[in-house]
């Protein structure tokens, strides 16, 4: 008879090799039923791959060379069972992956996915399968689930894709659940959704659950227990408070020095006249119902948003995924068009640049995106991707163009060596670090940065905000810093607005919001967003305030959905401004 306290998984000396090289040495894991257990460690440290072994699903190259995994008496490491590993795989054991687009077949309706796994692993009939997708669709709360399971996977968030992942892996009722970076490309607020879903649906049922991530506040929330892995090795085991407590191997000290960000730096410019300014820029998207026969669907992205930015200063523009801030920094990019209002940098309203004058333009202001695999030409090398931000400098000869991009490629600490390597050669950081060095090449005076680190884990995440800082002090540039994740951007921006549905929702410098959030939206994003702080014995999860009630006899905030229509923005203190109900 088993027991809760019987490891469901347990890992002995397991080794996994790519051809003769070796990236897991020597693990050693146990996993409990019904707990859930977190794998930490820096990209490229192997938790991917150790995750995917249990599963059986190394990529191409890659074998088990030593060891053993054992799951609940199955022995998944033995050759002659490939057939058992099959059938363990989805009916017993789940995996969610860390970005659902690519894991839901585009083709397929979600109904006919999360029915085909039941299908093969089950006799339930048509009608019974249906009945339980729905039920799950419920317990990971989507809303009318009948109508979703005609849907295809493009129609939905990157939130509710993840959900459906989560529903369609628990359908089987798995005792393990592997759950890769689960959220790592969402928002505070969905991601604090889809992981309070993952466990309570995981409880329920309860599954073990082992928690890959690099974002240590999540593993302090959610995990009971953690393992720390530094280039295939497994340095360090413990109960998750311990660890973070009285951290016993030196990897683990630094991946816990690199969580403390330290106290805020905010960049705080030259006072006078902004160097870019944005009054009331409204951006629709349009799309046609059947090639225009059944009229048009509009999207009002963003919704009379005003802010500026002064020379030499960082300003956040947070909110969660969906709220339009990708989009203002498009538009004054000239890369999305406005429907409405004006922006206006260095003085010259941008409505009046064109031919030459637009070109120029386009060397002050430089974008740097989310994801630099996918920003960076894939068959261009370094050194020409990052001299392509000089290319309509006419003034410039080619050799000039040349010594400029290698020296800028020095600045972001990729030696001038690598400069003929092609992007899939580096790293996640090391991109990050050449897309920055593309942006910077021309000296721009405003840099819009797009989640430059969010994809990223926490030791590359505090070189980068490092370098940009390093940077600012060296050429002095301004900087629109675009994040869902407010901890990061009070690090280094002197204000912040808050965006909601393509509203400011609320705006005023960086210390007097975090001391006193006045609309009920920030402080449910503050809420949402774990951290982790020093205490008495070490570092520890910080306690969040629950969102506050208006003060009596004020006018009324909009809700969280930002519902309410029209809306005006009133000073509540010097420089802190809040949406109110009322006249526009």
């Amino acid at each position: 008879m088993t027991t809760r306290d019987d490891p469901i998984l347990n890992i002995a000396g397991l080794k996994v090799s790519f051809g003769a090289a070796p990236v897991i040495h020597g693990a050693d894991l146990t996993l409990h039923r019904g707990e859930i257990m977190a794998l930490v460690g820096e990209s490229g440290s192997g938790k991917s791959v150790l995750g995917r072994a249990i599963l059986g699903l190394l990529p191409g190259g890659g074998r088990v060379s030593a060891g053993q995994i054992d799951f609940d008496g199955h022995d998944i490491t033995a050759p002659d069972t490939p057939e058992e590993l099959r059938r363990l795989r989805g009916r017993r054991i789940g995996m969610i992956f860390q970005e659902p687009l690519t894991s839901l077949n585009p083709n397929m309706r979600i109904g006919e996915q999360m029915a085909e796994a039941m299908r093969q692993h089950t006799d339930l009939g048509p009608r019974q399968i249906r009945d339980r997708a729905i039920d799950m669709l419920r317990q990971v709360r989507l809303k009318d689930p009948e109508a979703l399971l005609n849907r295809f996977p493009h129609e939905f968030s990157g939130g509710m894709r993840q959900r459906i992942m989560i529903a369609s892996v628990m359908m089987l009722k798995p005792a393990l659940l592997i759950a890769d970076e689960p959220t790592t490309a969402l928002d505070a607020v969905v991601q604090r959704e889809v992981l309070d879903i993952m466990a309570d649906v995981a409880r329920a049922n309860g599954a073990a659950v082992l928690l890959i991530s690099h974002d240590l506040a999540v593993v302090a929330a959610y995990a009971s227990r953690v393992a720390v892995m530094e280039k295939g090795v497994l340095v360090e085991t413990g109960a998750t408070a311990d660890v973070l407590r009285r951290p016993a191997h030196d990897y683990t000290r630094r991946l816990l020095a690199s969580a403390r960000l330290g106290q805020p730096a905010p960049v705080t410019g030259a006072a006078g006249t902004p160097l870019l300014t944005v009054e009331g820029l409204r951006v629709d998207f349009t799309e046609s119902r059947l090639f225009g026969l059944l009229g048009r669907n509009v999207t009002h992205a963003v919704r009379g948003v005003s802010l500026d930015v002064r020379r030499g200063e960082f300003v956040g523009l947070v909110g969660e995924s969906g709220s339009g801030k990708s989009t203002i920094g498009r538009a004054i990019a000239r890369l999305a068009p406005k429907v409405a209002g004006r922006i206006t940098f260095d003085g010259t309203d941008l409505d009046d640049c064109r031919g030459r004058a637009e070109r120029r333009l386009r060397q002050r202001i430089r974008l740097v995106f989310q994801d630099p695999y996918s920003s960076l030409n894939p068959r261009m090398r370094i050194g020409r991707i990052v001299r392509e931000g000089l290319r309509f400098d006419r003034d410039l000869s080619a050799a000039e163009r040349r010594r400029r991009s290698l020296a800028m490629l020095d600045a972001v600490g990729i030696p001038a060596a690598m400069a003929d390597r092609f992007p899939h050669a580096l790293s996640g950081g090391q991109r990050q670090r050449v897309a920055i060095a593309r942006a910077l090449v021309s000296r721009p005076d405003l840099v819009i940065a797009d989640e430059p680190v969010s994809a990223l884990d926490v030791t590359i995440q505090a070189q980068i905000l490092a370098l940009l800082k390093q940077l600012q002090e060296e050429f002095g540039f301004a900087c629109l810093f675009i994040s869902h994740d407010l901890h990061i951007v009070e690090q280094l921006c002197a204000r912040l607005v808050v965006l909601h549905r393509g509203r400011v929702m609320e705006q005023a410098d960086t210390a007097t919001l975090f001391a006193r959030p006045r609309h009920p939206y920030t402080q449910r994003l503050m809420a949402a967003s774990p951290r982790l702080e020093d205490g008495p014995e070490g570092l520890r999860l910080a306690k969040t305030a629950p969102p506050q009630a208006p003060e009596p006899g004020s006018p009324a905030f909009f809700d969280a959905q930002g519902t309410a229509a029209p809306y005006r923005l009133a000073e509540a203190a010097p420089g802190h401004f809040v949406a109110l109900r009322g006249a526009v």
